[in-house]
């Protein structure tokens, strides 16, 4: 990546975050609406990379939405605190990634993501259980998910959805790779589409929403 795509990178995040954390803090309604126009984002992306490929298509947009229903649901119903902790481990999974990638490089993981390399899965996982501890320190006390469940248990929830994030990262690189595709779009400068950006986010929302809380419900008893 050239100085000037790092520029635009890093600009258009500057943007992007704290808008979306403006409107995950908001909920209600003006949530639901902001998440309604991402949806339709990635689900045109979804199309424009399973061109004449109908079941893929199908299965691809079924899952989006319930991506986006597991979303909605755990930001509404189990509450803001957890909800903005599942977004801190996703995005520093993104950039520890990144970050371990460019200054150890290494090994390459999979011919699927060529970028990826085991410095940077490294980096995900160190990055995503630092800052998923220190929000938890510092932001999570009125979430009692986060304070009462066992620290143990919680480390391996943080790795766990550091896994399931770089695993869709690498998933949406294969279909990005079948479809001779560099990146999903083009509406975010540096990043290329939405679900280049939100690629781990699409999976891990899915899987806490039916992994996860059914044992936070029925094991830890810690939601009513």
């Amino acid at each position: 990546m050239n100085n000037n795509e790092l520029q635009k990178r890093i600009l258009t995040s500057l943007i992007l975050i704290p808008v979306s954390f403006f409107f995950i803090i908001q909920g209600s309604f003006i949530f639901i609406l902001f998440l309604s126009l991402i949806f339709l984002a990635t689900g045109m992306e979804w199309l424009r990379m399973t061109k004449n490929k109908d079941l893929q298509r199908t299965f691809g947009l079924f899952f989006l939405f319930f991506s986006f229903f597991s979303t909605i649901y755990l930001r509404q119903y189990v509450g803001l605190n957890f909800f903005l902790f599942l977004i801190i481990v996703c995005i520093f999974t993104d950039t520890g990634g990144y970050i371990f990638g460019k200054i150890f490089k290494g090994t390459k993981l999979t011919k699927i993501s060529p970028k990826k390399t085991y410095s940077g899965v490294i980096g995900s996982f160190l990055l995503s259980l630092l800052f998923g501890l220190i929000y938890i320190k510092y932001f999570g006390q009125k979430s009692k998910i986060l304070l009462e469940t066992d620290p143990i248990f919680i480390i391996f929830l943080i790795l766990f959805i550091s896994l399931v994030s770089q695993i869709g990262d690498i998933i949406i690189s294969y279909f990005k790779r079948k479809a001779k595709l560099k990146d999903t779009g083009k509406i975010l400068p540096g990043h290329g589409g939405f679900l280049d950006r939100i690629d781990g986010i699409v999976f891990v929302m899915p899987i806490t929403y039916l992994c996860v809380l059914p044992i936070l419900i029925n094991k830890l008893n810690l939601i009513k």
